[in-house]
């Protein structure tokens, strides 16, 4: 569980930014409910506001700590992006810090970089309250725990390269203590990532398409969200050599993948409409672009609920109707659906997530984050609760009026430029048109 993220000098985040997931209103959170963290946490802001850069940000962590030992060359520096728009930030470290929540356990991990090395990096965990350190690393050593082995974490330092973190390498070495932290970056904390997750995507929703009785709350899913949608179900279609290879059917029928590429047959979604005759079995191809982007993205939502963790969407409401994405954010809200205490951290632009249907929050109070850019440029990351929302204030109207901030200024210059340009016979002049393409 995550309970808190920090970062600074990260693409467009200059100064340290601070995404907290502690409660903050005991009053929204449902009854029977005692959770460490809210369930979900909500990002808003204009585009190029930096939303997905402090997404980014997470998703660089979690790389450094899977993979440095893995990626780095020796002397081959750290491929990090520090804030550009401050000829200082260059040479400044860059630097990102988790709390988290594993098997009632509050750990802290963190470390700074620059472009070739790593400067920092700690490693804390509270067992009873009380802070015990796991280790340190400084520029020119690692300090063990109390209850480390020194012997042992002296061979990991001995092979730990100046660019690679000490956790990646210590945790990769079977040293136990590393472990809860490493794990939950390998398998507690995940991203959806809209293209080059594709076929992932598609291979989970397959697998529930093809057995819809084993999979109850999918298949409620579907219902309850006013798709038309009935049954589900998949057959096997002959294809030739060339449609064996995925030329047909992608992008035509997003799930229709090959189970074999010896043979000479796939597998086929089908979705099932009543009409006034019955059922009519249609291809995924036949359906719209909101459904098939819920029957993508629905999977991995539920997989989340089952297992727990932390899901992190860019772009949520991306191809789905708003009162989806509402449904699928529901889902993280209710001990009863979301019994393992899964997470879900989201940004988007849709305002009317910041309503209520049925009257129900969306999200609570404590859920809202903005962000917006300053003068120089510079991301900067805060909550709703800041300014200390009443309960029953229409948050949605606020935040469009301007009240929270993080909505663009959009002023009628734009306008008037249009309306402006031209000769007086409503053409164009030579000077008007412009010289290089726009796109």
């Amino acid at each position: 569980m995550l309970l808190n993220f920090r970062v600074a000098n990260h693409r467009s985040i200059r100064e340290e930014q601070e995404l907290q997931l502690h409660p903050v209103y005991d009053a929204d959170r449902p009854s029977g409910t005692n959770w460490e963290a809210v369930p979900v946490a909500g990002v808003f802001g204009a585009n190029a506001a930096g939303k997905s850069n402090l997404i980014d940000a997470l998703m660089f962590m979690a790389r450094m700590v899977v993979g440095s030992h893995r990626d780095a060359e020796p002397d081959g520096g750290v491929p990090r992006r520090p804030f550009r728009l401050d000829e200082e930030a260059g040479g400044d470290p860059s630097w990102y810090v988790v709390d988290l929540l594993l098997d009632g356990v509050r750990y802290t991990y963190g470390f700074s970089i620059d472009d070739d090395r790593v400067l920092d990096e700690w490693l804390y965990c509270y067992p009873h309250g009380r802070r015990r350190k796991i280790f340190q690393r400084m520029p020119d050593e690692v300090e063990p725990g109390d209850s480390q082995s020194e012997r042992e974490l002296r061979l990991v330092e001995s092979i730990t390269e100046p660019n690679v973190l000490f956790m990646s390498v210590a945790a990769r070495s079977k040293q136990a203590a590393f472990r809860p932290v490493y794990d939950w970056f390998v398998r507690g904390l995940q991203f959806r990532r809209l293209a080059s997750g594709q076929r992932r995507n598609a291979l989970e929703a397959l697998r529930l398409l093809e057995a819809p009785e084993s999979h109850p709350g999918f298949m409620e899913l579907l219902r309850s969200a006013d798709l038309g949608i009935e049954e589900v179900g998949t057959q096997r279609v002959p294809v030739d050599a060339g449609d064996a290879q995925g030329t047909r059917y992608a992008p035509e029928a997003l799930f229709a993948l090959p189970e074999d590429r010896g043979r000479r047959e796939m597998i086929q979604p089908w979705i099932g409409h009543r009409g006034r005759s019955g059922v009519v079995r249609m291809e995924l191809k036949d359906q719209s672009a909101g459904t098939r982007a819920l029957l993508e993205q629905a999977p991995r939502f539920l997989s989340v609920l089952r297992e727990g963790g932390t899901f992190v969407v860019d772009e949520i409401d991306s191809s789905l109707h708003p009162l989806l994405t509402a449904r699928l954010i529901g889902l993280f809200q209710s001990a009863e659906t979301n019994p393992r205490r899964a997470q879900l951290v989201f940004t988007t632009h849709d305002a009317s997530l910041l309503g209520r249907i049925d009257g129900e929050d969306i999200l609570k109070r404590d859920q809202v984050w903005f962000v917006e850019k300053n003068q120089y440029g510079e991301t900067e990351l805060f909550s709703l609760a800041e300014f200390k929302p009443r309960q029953e204030e229409n948050r949605e109207r606020r935040y469009l009026g301007g009240s929270y901030g993080g909505v663009p200024f959009i002023d009628d210059s734009f306008a008037r430029a249009l309306s402006t340009r031209g000769d007086t016979n409503g053409e164009d002049t030579e000077a008007d048109r412009p010289q290089v393409p726009l796109f």
